[in-house]
């Protein structure tokens, strides 16, 4: 299974558009996951047209996401426990939240968005991952998204896609 990661779109605010490289990778996705901040469901809309998609809501969404999202979400796939969260909080760094808020479940990864500061890292034998942002890089050297493979019962495979727009 091929899924595609994103988080911090901020449409049509910091693009009006899903850059090209990013809309390459949705044609081969089986699913599509969304960390929240996604803006509009323009969005949504233009996702979905790629691959079903999944997500939760982020601090600067919409009525539509948190009436069809959850602020967290467990998601099965191929075996695999998968923690979503958008990663909006008060106190502590992004990062610690995303550690506390999945503390009591079973999950292997835990994605995340909201800092738009990608993150790759094992935390006590669990993937930490944040995509960062195809949007709005901020500080951030490149824009990125993820790309995840999910096969059952193999370890899963998570990484960054980094690039600049042209």
């Amino acid at each position: 299974m091929n899924v595609i990661i994103v988080s911090d779109t901020h449409m049509p605010q910091m693009a009006k558009q899903l850059p090209e490289v990013l809309r390459k990778e949705l044609l081969g996705a089986d699913l599509i996951i969304h960390l929240g901040d996604w803006k509009t469901k323009q969005v949504y809309e233009e996702l979905k047209s790629f691959a079903p998609v999944t997500g939760v809501y982020g601090n600067v969404d919409e009525a539509f996401f948190i009436e069809q999202f959850n602020d967290k979400l467990v998601l099965e796939l191929e075996s695999h426990r998968i923690g979503i969260t958008h990663g909006h909080g008060k106190g502590k760094t992004t990062e610690q939240r995303m550690i506390a808020q999945f503390e009591n479940e079973d999950v292997e990864l835990i994605l995340f968005g909201h800092s738009h500061i990608p993150l790759h890292k094992e935390y006590e034998g669990r993937i930490l991952f944040n995509p960062g942002s195809p949007t709005d890089k901020r500080k951030q050297s490149h824009y990125s998204f993820g790309k995840l493979s999910v096969k059952r019962n193999q370890p899963l495979y998570i990484e960054h896609v980094f690039f600049l727009k042209k």
